[in-house]
């Protein structure tokens, strides 16, 4: 028999896999090169301190995943050039403050904050020439009023006090806006005579230290930024921290979780969030002393012991900085909330000592809390869901209490856990 002649066949094939080769490489090296332009492209430069705030990244959290079976998600508001989630308050709460003519450039934002919301606004308000004036409790952690005085706010500490009292630090806070108000008034009308400066008429340039003695005679008129009542702390997160989580999760999230102080950030993003999708559950974590679980859960705000009077006057109720609260305010009235839960400082301090350890996050006490919450949410829904909260800030403010052993050790609460079992997670 003769032998099959398999010459053209075997160029053929040979030149078909040589362009197949060819091909191939050639969409490897194109997508490979393409992939490194864009990977090196470099970012625009943000314009200034402001333009830094907000856009913050979304990280998943491996170790609270891994033990729940769900993808809980953290906001980093940690990475804001002021160190936390409060600088998208501060820039809207002067932004609008600025528009209408409420703030001059060169006048003074004053506010009454345990720490955090201070500390933004003080960053903030010198990029658009204005000053800050913080009355602060003075059982904050000392380094919050350090802080404030090395950004050039000026500080007034004081001591706790109920809401009702003239001089609880909200309440100062607002009286000190007032009266810079009055002396910038009055001292526009002092330096003109007959619609003449004064300096003109008598030929000497007037003394404001000596008129006006106080730091407050030094500004432009003074503005209160109210962060419990202002809307635009509901507004900041309504158009930024919703819709920031909404577009990183391509709209795959389940939940949402947070603790509450003025209740901005918790009512801003769960109304976009259910806006967007009626599926989404929004939930409040609440630590102790505080009554926003009792109104969410009962609808009212005082327990029962606490009707019956037996609330001290004074009590030790939380080591959680600028979360938990006693009243309602306009910004927490905003939120569309599934539920709530309560953790407790013991489980604060445990899982911020537990993130550490297992992944390197070096947490505040009210980003501890609001992970105790995405647990506690992991476990109510059950695996495979998608759960958001947001990392308020890093430890470095809470060194003097929240990090402290010797403080901890006089309240119970030095952490002892190796793993989860705080949390009842073997």
């Amino acid at each position: 028999m003769a032998p099959v002649r398999t010459t053209g066949a075997i160029v053929a094939s040979t030149a078909a896999i040589s362009i197949s080769i060819a091909i191939f490489s050639y969409f490897l090296f194109f997508k490979k090169t393409n992939w490194t332009l864009h990977s090196n492209k470099k970012k625009k430069p943000r314009n200034g301190v402001v333009d830094a705030i907000g856009n913050t990244p979304l990280i998943r959290i491996n170790s609270l995943s891994e033990a729940t079976g769900c993808e809980i998600l953290g906001k980093c508001e940690f990475l804001n050039p002021g160190g936390s989630v409060k600088d998208r308050v501060a820039l809207k709460v002067i932004e609008e403050a600025l528009e209408s003519g409420e703030l001059a450039s060169g006048g003074v934002v004053t506010e009454g904050s345990a720490g955090s919301t201070a500390i933004s606004l003080a960053t903030v308000a010198p990029a658009f020439g204005c000053k800050c004036h913080v009355v602060i409790p003075d059982d904050a952690a000392i380094e919050k009023s350090q802080i404030l005085e090395a950004l050039g706010a000026t500080v007034e500490r004081v001591r706790p006090v109920s809401i009702t009292h003239r001089d609880h630090y909200v309440n100062i806070a607002k009286r000190r806006a007032l009266e810079a108000n009055e002396l910038a008034a009055k001292d526009k009308k002092v330096g003109q005579v007959d619609g003449k400066d004064r300096d003109q008429m008598d030929g000497c340039v007037p003394d404001p230290e000596k008129e006006n003695p106080g730091f407050l005679s030094h500004y432009n008129g003074g503005f209160f930024a109210d962060q419990f009542e202002n809307l635009a702390n509901f507004r900041t997160h309504y158009e930024g921290t919703g819709p920031e989580i909404w577009e990183q999760t391509d709209g795959n999230v389940d939940a949402f979780v947070a603790a509450a102080g003025t209740g901005g950030t918790v009512a801003g993003v769960s109304t976009f969030l259910q806006e967007k999708s009626p599926k989404i559950k929004c939930f409040l974590i609440d630590p102790p002393g505080s009554g926003l679980f009792n109104k969410v859960t009962r609808g009212v705000m005082y327990t029962k012991e606490e009707a019956e009077g037996r609330r001290l006057k004074n009590p030790f109720d939380t080591i959680t900085e600028g979360i938990g609260i006693n009243r309602l305010t306009k910004n927490f009235m905003m939120a569309k909330l599934d539920g709530a839960f309560q953790g407790t400082d013991k489980e604060a301090v445990e899982m911020s000592r537990f993130l550490l350890k297992n992944d390197g996050l070096f947490l505040g006490s009210s980003s501890a809390m609001n992970c105790v919450g995405a647990v506690r949410v992991a476990k109510a829904l059950g695996p495979g869901h998608t759960i958001v909260t947001i990392l308020c800030d890093n430890g470095m403010r809470h060194l003097s209490k929240f990090y402290d052993p010797k403080y901890l050790a006089q309240y119970g609460l030095t952490p002892t856990a190796t793993g989860l079992e705080f949390m009842s997670i073997k």
